[in-house]
């Protein structure tokens, strides 16, 4: 490094003093490396001493792995050697058994031949149908082979061959026109005979075919049987108003009963896995006579005039130029029992799908053991139900169901709003009832229908008519407002005086304005728990289902809110009305009397407690005249309403007087009092409500200015306080024995 400095340079000490400490660098580094390699020279011995130790058993396990290769080699070939030998005896042995098997061929074969013409000539299609599988089961092209490599059996065997085919076909001519001539009997047991010959002779398809068109005719032969059974029904019959539901049952059931019947014959002898053929045409069939069902439901149930007519009425509304119209509309009651046939007819559609469903999908999981094969077969199941024409039929018949539904719950809801009538035994109206009765039965045969779109579709028309017509009936009432009447005697003697007084149109809107109160706090009530209940009743197949319902009855919680404003704004009426007035004047009794009292005067006064006793007289009559009256929630809130009142208007007729020590002490019993009193008044506890005034009361009691640090800081008893530092001064100016440089001092 210092070849390379000029030492003739004006800066040559510079580079130099440069070089020097790269040196001294460099060689720091090298140090540290040294120490590195210093402090593992011991674990290096350590390691090295245990590579000497362990040399000896390498040598050993190096020789000893060379044996175990040897072994190993001469395993290997002693097993090529055994294995070359087993697969030439397992050539030999299949060889043998192929030529086992060519040989009963070709007995069968001569067998089958014989026997076949025998059984043909004596008509016994069962036994010739067994010589035919059993030739079919063979191979035909290794039977050619045999007779080729044969000479002399040769001709023996081609006829045999020809004898057979010919055979075969001329089964299948004589089993096809035997079952069709059996069908044409409705001979059972001959149909069930030549069924179950089909499969040998190769003819599966064409068998459950002929099988399949067979049931369909047996059940259009049931359903013509007892369409007509069920049209001559008579009117009074008590099965009169469902007996197009009872059609579609027996429809159902029929079908049920085929496949319970017939579907461990066609397991036995075709297989299983073929049930969705079958399903298939008896579906076109159900289709068919479903059709019949309900066309001749439509007619006699007047639907399409109904539907009509429905239609017609919401899209003109109830407005006045159409008081035609609205004189031909349907009565509610009319349709009733016409709602109740079409859930049933639903319910029984659904339990008819979920029935097919099963059976077809156990069948085709036994007969079908690929899962993608699997699937395409299921999802041609699902096709089959949901393209039909039943299932298309269904869905209308749903929707005139939910249209005839929600026009029942509007109309019997208004109606029942209408006819509203006030029980002076009950806190409530007979609105609440039954309103809730019709809402409850309409959900509920909705539920029966089986559709749970069907369910959340009436739920939310069952929000819309309470949120429409009671809620709005209820608000409309309560803005009325509730009649203050007289409030006390006086103001009664005076009007009645002067000819004025008319009580009883007074009490019947005061009674009316509390009964609808209750109507809103019951109805609230109600929907809580009718979501509960529907929750609870409500089956739900799926949890998709679950979820869809959850979501429709939470949708519910929309009218109970609608309900609670509209309780808050009757009680709030209460206040202005019935309340606040009467609260003002009992409190400005307050004002009148001297709180800087002398120790007589506090005697006095403590003994007769003028203010309070008299307060709570009144607030006891007036808590009389709503008890029995209101529901305990709304007599809860009365109380609450009442208490807020007193305390408020309170606090401000205290902060109008003044007091000394004594009056300070006796306001302190006048609150207590008066909060033992409203404690007694109600099932909820009153003491926080009163918290502010009675800190007024605590702050007016004391001896001393200094006194407050024993309730206020860190050193007191840690109680909330509701009051601010500048309240308290503020208070504290009301004693007229403190002095205001005392207060101004305080420290909080």
């Amino acid at each position: 490094m210092l070849e390379s400095i000029d030492l003739s340079a004006p800066d040559v000490e510079e580079k130099i003093n440069q070089s020097l400490g790269l040196l001294n660098e460099k060689e720091e580094e090298l140090d540290k490396q040294l120490e590195a390699l210093s402090a593992r020279k011991s674990y290096l011995e350590t390691k090295i001493r245990g590579i000497t130790k362990a040399l000896p058993n390498l040598q050993i396990v190096h020789s000893d792995s060379e044996q175990l290769a040897e072994m190993i080699s001469f395993t290997c070939t002693l097993a090529e050697n055994v294995s070359a030998k087993v697969r030439q005896l397992d050539v030999a042995r299949s060889r043998v058994s192929e030529c086992q098997q060519r040989v009963h061929d070709l007995l069968d074969l001569q067998l089958c031949s014989d026997g076949v013409q025998t059984a043909l000539s004596s008509d016994d299609y069962e036994k010739a149908a067994a010589h035919i599988h059993r030739f079919l089961t063979m191979d035909q092209s290794v039977l050619e082979q045999t007779a080729d490599d044969v000479q002399q059996d040769c001709s023996a065997v081609t006829n045999s061959l020809t004898l057979l085919q010919e055979a075969a076909g001329q089964l299948r001519d004589i089993v096809t026109i035997k079952f069709t001539e059996a069908v044409k009997k409705s001979d059972a047991a001959s149909v069930e005979r030549f069924f179950k010959i089909f499969p040998l002779i190769s003819m599966h398809d064409y068998g459950l075919e002929k099988y399949s068109a067979y049931l369909a005719a047996k059940l259009d032969e049931a359903s013509a049987k007892s369409m007509k059974t069920s049209l001559e029904t008579p009117s009074n019959d008590k099965r009169a108003c469902v007996v197009f539901a009872d059609l579609l049952t027996v429809l159902f059931e029929t079908i049920a009963r085929l496949f319970e019947v017939h579907q461990p014959l066609i397991e036995t002898y075709y297989g299983p896995g073929r049930l969705l053929k079958v399903s298939s045409t008896l579906q076109q069939e159900c289709d068919k006579q479903s059709k019949l069902i309900l066309n001749e439901f439509n007619k006699q149930r007047s639907m399409d005039r109904k539907i009509a007519l429905i239609n017609e009425v919401e899209r003109l509304g109830t407005s006045s130029s159409s008081s035609a119209l609205n004189s031909n509309r349907l009565d509610p009651k009319d349709i009733d029992l016409l709602l109740s046939e079409i859930s049933i007819m639903h319910s029984r559609y659904q339990l008819y799908v979920r029935f097919l469903q099963r059976r077809i999908s156990n069948d085709l999981e036994v007969g079908i053991k690929d899962t993608a094969s699997r699937a395409v077969h299921l999802s041609e199941m699902d096709a089959l139900i949901q393209n039909s024409d039943l299932c298309r039929r269904m869905q209308t018949l749903l929707g005139h169901y939910l249209l005839l539904e929600r026009y029942y719950m509007e109309n019997s809801v208004i109606k029942a709003v209408a006819i509203d009538t006030i029980d002076k035994a009950s806190q409530t109206s007979s609105m609440v009832d039954d309103v809730f009765f019709i809402v409850r039965k309409c959900i509920r045969r909705a539920g029966t229908s089986g559709s749970i779109d069907g369910v959340c579709a009436v739920i939310n028309n069952a929000c819309g008519a309470l949120e429409t017509e009671m809620c709005s009936a209820l608000r409309n009432q309560l803005k009325l407002g509730f009649p203050s009447g007289y409030l006390d005697l006086t103001q009664a003697y005076n009007v009645m005086l002067q000819g004025r007084l008319q009580t009883s149109d007074s009490e019947q809107a005061r009674n009316t304005f509390l009964v609808y109160l209750n109507n809103a706090d019951v109805s609230s009530e109600c929907v809580t728990t009718l979501c509960r209940s529907l929750c609870q009743e409500l089956p739900c197949a799926t949890s998709n289902d679950r979820a869809k319902l959850d979501s429709c009855v939470a949708g519910l919680s929309s009218v109970t809110a609608a309900l609670g404003a509209i309780t808050d704004y009757g009680l709030q009426q209460l206040r202005v009305s019935a309340v606040k007035p009467r609260i003002g004047p009992w409190l400005d009794t307050f004002l009148t009397l001297s709180h800087n009292l002398t120790q007589e005067e506090f005697s006095n006064y403590e003994a007769n407690e003028p203010f309070v006793r008299s307060l709570i007289a009144n607030l006891n009559m007036l808590l009389l005249e709503f008890e029995n009256v209101l529901t305990n929630s709304n007599y809860d809130a009365l109380i609450a309403i009442l208490v807020s009142e007193v305390t408020t208007q309170m606090e401000k007729v205290i902060m109008k007087s003044e007091f000394n020590r004594l009056g300070g002490l006796a306001l302190d019993k006048e609150v207590r009092s008066l909060v033992t009193y409203l404690s007694n008044a109600t099932s909820w506890s009153v003491r926080d409500k009163f918290a502010r005034l009675t800190q007024i009361a605590t702050v007016l009691n004391l001896e001393r200015v200094s006194e407050i640090s024993d309730y206020w800081g860190q050193d007191s008893a840690s109680i909330p306080w509701r009051l601010t530092p500048g309240e308290v001064r503020q208070i504290m100016t009301l004693r007229t024995d403190f002095r205001s440089e005392e207060i101004r001092r305080l420290k909080f």
